[in-house]
């Protein structure tokens, strides 16, 4: 007969917290995305052309591009956010949601763009440069 797992409370507790601790450390980076939407769709529209990810014809357009992603960002529920980011999910161990969310526009949407020449790196390459931007300007 299997023996039945049954968590003590002080370890359900610890377990609550843990996940309590990741959901609110999550909501308090979406909430600073939006406070700093300005300077961060800049950076990370500069540093995208400038490491030669995204070949583009008007780097204000792909900087408002960036902006709107980011509004969309703060303002989708969590189940939005989960689905978007899910295919990139396996790019790094510990990925940040704002950056992994940006690295999901940019490689699935942004690359049909009009302005938008071509994409190039891969999803790493694309999610390290918009990530280097990210904890720059949230932390």
């Amino acid at each position: 007969m299997a023996k039945i797992f049954r968590p003590s409370s002080r370890e359900a507790k610890i377990l609550s917290k843990i996940e309590s601790s990741k959901e609110y450390a999550r909501r308090k980076a979406i909430e600073s995305a939006r406070d700093r939407i300005d300077p961060l769709s800049n950076a990370i529209a500069m540093k995208l052309v400038e490491n030669n990810l995204v070949e583009t014809t008007n780097k204000n357009v792909l900087e408002e591009q960036i902006t709107k992603c980011i509004d969309k960002l703060s303002r989708s529920d969590e189940f939005d956010v989960d689905y978007k980011i899910a295919p990139f999910r396996h790019i790094i161990q510990n990925p940040h949601v704002v950056s992994l969310y940006i690295t999901a526009f940019v490689i699935e949407t942004l690359i049909n763009h009009k302005v938008v020449v071509d994409i190039y790196g891969s999803d790493e390459e694309i999610y390290l440069c918009i990530n280097r931007q990210v904890v720059k300007i949230l932390t």
